[in-house]
């Protein structure tokens, strides 16, 4: 299974005045360094919690549909399918039509039942799925934890930021932040 984003946030988790204001931060000396910050904070909690925090699209890869047709999605909180294709033995994908789709958003990773038989021809990548995850379109959508820990990795970087390079970021994560996040983390079993 492999994924793609299809298109970005329209909008940034954090503002540069609210990460300065948490900060105490009164000049404009930073303000560049602290937007790289807040773009690789953000990059880190979403690839290892798995959540997607400003509304985007994705689209996800299935070599074939597994038994039972119970797909389990590798992004969340999934707002809606878009198009489910299959591609057939002539090369060109088939659309799933959108009632055999059934997406259960309630489970962590959430689910996409598939009502229709359906197997790829193509071996590879036969199944793509395209979605749009989020909390929603706005910073005030997402929940305050997760907006807090972002304030914590943020500032937590800023004040090592001569110890670790920017493109290395974070070298490690500051007391709490996980704390903040494990209620939104999914839970293997």
């Amino acid at each position: 299974m492999a994924i793609t984003r299809l298109s970005a946030p329209l909008a940034a988790v954090l503002t540069l005045e609210e990460v300065k204001r948490h900060l105490r931060i009164e000049h404009d000396d930073d303000d560049a360094y602290l937007t790289d910050l807040i773009a690789q904070s953000t990059d880190h909690l979403e690839s290892i919690s798995g959540l997607r925090l400003i509304t985007q699209t994705w689209r996800q890869y299935l070599d074939a549909m597994p038994k039972g047709r119970c797909l389990r999605l590798a992004v969340q909180p999934v707002q809606s399918i878009m198009e489910m294709r299959v591609y057939g033995e002539t090369g060109s994908p088939q659309t799933v039509s959108p009632v055999n789709l059934e997406l259960d958003r309630v489970s962590s990773p959430p689910r996409l039942v598939v009502h229709e038989a359906v197997q790829p021809a193509r071996a590879v990548n036969g199944i793509e799925i395209d979605m749009e995850a989020g909390f929603g379109d706005t910073p005030a959508d997402i929940p305050d934890s997760l907006r807090r820990a972002l304030l914590l990795l943020v500032g937590h970087a800023y004040e090592f930021r001569g110890a670790v390079p920017l493109e290395q970021q974070p070298a490690c994560e500051p007391h709490g932040f996980r704390t903040l996040i494990a209620p939104f983390r999914g839970i293997g079993l």
